[in-house]
């Protein structure tokens, strides 16, 4: 496996994005993500009860197991709109196919953005019919960059990974900076490969990447209406096809696949709303993998670590708190926190002033860790976060005014 820099082109697939006019002032607001042949499919969407009508769409399209193209808008993320949206959602399937030539039920939809506003539908076949115009093998960076609402940056990383006797590319891009703590299943990525790969195992290897990466971020705590992971592969490096996740080529691919998906977190949760820090939070010595997780999420969720994140504030004693709130199992006896790298609590007691110092001095960095031993067993966990700072209650509050 090798990660890919400059120039991202998957053979076979063009992207564009393009401004319709959701947005003000020219901003880029639509994109198309389409393969030149046939592609297996598979998605993952969010676990609200509350979905958006293109989530409802694009589910039961991908479930056919092969799509052609994605369509993506931001600044509307047609919520809450009864059968309006839902008709919405399937003009802008529709509209998509029509530019790429393939049946309806190939195209699949996403939208990001305020929740409750029709979506501009003329504005947006209009779009599509440019974005297709624009589709190009190295259009990934504008698709990229029209799917962005309150993010600052693009996200966009490639892979290139052995199969056999050929080489399969992987790309993606995704968005998200707030409403983020996806349950896969606001956050969306749109991943894809040349490598040929089976509908059936396409899910199953989805699935493992997103509960490896995507299920495991959280910026705010809030899991939108309209997450969105969709993964399409055309098969165009003609490896032979990966028909079950437990193929010997599948662990090359499944690794490949996973380190593209946490590249992408990292990512999102770097570009947090108002966020300063990418925190990474490690918890160790779980009796379970599932209990280390819930326990690493905690710690990702709390708004008391978030801030204390944010101040520089090395408190040990908001870990142990909101894990405790949260009915998590830890030894204190034996138990340990770290903040950047340096021990706070250990076997009981806190650490002194001295560490405590050099705790809060290691905090001032843009990316760190937090570390905790439940000592209970050997289960661990990873999760992604960032602080929470003043932006992001400035962010939130102006959002629509």
């Amino acid at each position: 496996m090798r990660r890919l820099s400059g120039d991202v082109v998957v053979p076979g697939f063009r992207a564009a994005g393009v401004a319709c006019g959701i947005k003000k002032a020219g901003a880029l607001d639509l994109a198309l993500l389409a393969s030149d042949v046939p592609a297996a499919a598979a998605g993952l969407f969010t676990r609200s009860t509350v979905v958006g009508a293109p989530v409802e769409v694009s589910r039961a399209h991908v479930a056919r197991g092969r799509a052609r193209v994605v369509v993506a808008n931001s600044g509307c993320s047609n919520v809450a709109l009864g059968a309006r949206g839902l008709r919405d959602a399937r003009a802008m399937a529709e509209a998509a196919a029509r530019a790429v030539g393939c049946p309806p039920e190939e195209a699949l939809v996403a939208s990001t953005g305020v929740i409750g506003q029709p979506l501009p539908l003329a504005k947006v076949r209009r779009g599509v019919r440019d974005a297709a115009a624009a589709l190009a093998p190295g259009g990934w960076p504008a698709a990229a960059r029209a799917i962005m609402t309150t993010d600052t940056v693009p996200k966009l990383a490639a892979r290139r990974v052995r199969l056999g006797r050929r080489t399969a590319t992987l790309a993606g891009i995704a968005k998200g900076a707030g409403m983020i703590e996806p349950q896969m299943a606001t956050m969306l990525a749109f991943l894809a490969t040349d490598a040929a790969v089976a509908p059936a195992a396409l899910r199953g290897l989805l699935r493992g990447a997103a509960d490896a990466s995507f299920n495991r971020l959280s910026i705010d705590g809030e899991t939108s209406t309209s997450d969105t992971v969709l993964l399409l592969a055309n098969g165009l490096a003609e490896n032979a096809p990966i028909a079950r996740a437990s193929a010997r080529e599948a662990r090359a691919f499944a690794e490949a696949l996973e380190d593209l998906c946490v590249e992408l977190v990292r990512a999102l949760a770097r570009d947090g709303e108002g966020a300063t820090k990418l925190v990474t939070v490690r918890v160790r010595g779980g009796r379970s993998a599932a209990e280390a997780e819930r326990a690493a999420k905690r710690i990702a969720n709390s708004v008391l670590v978030k801030t204390a994140l944010f101040g520089g504030d090395p408190n040990w004693g908001r870990i142990l708190q909101t894990l405790g709130a949260g009915r998590i199992d830890l030894d204190l006896a034996r138990a340990e926190v770290r903040w950047a790298g340096v021990p706070v609590f250990r076997h009981g007691r806190a650490a002194g002033p001295a560490a405590r110092r050099r705790a809060g001095a290691a905090m001032a960095a843009s990316e760190l860790e937090i570390a905790v031993d439940l000592a209970r067993g050997r289960a661990e966990a990873t999760v992604w976060t960032c602080d929470l700072s003043y932006d992001y209650v400035k962010i939130n509050a102006e959002y629509t005014t």
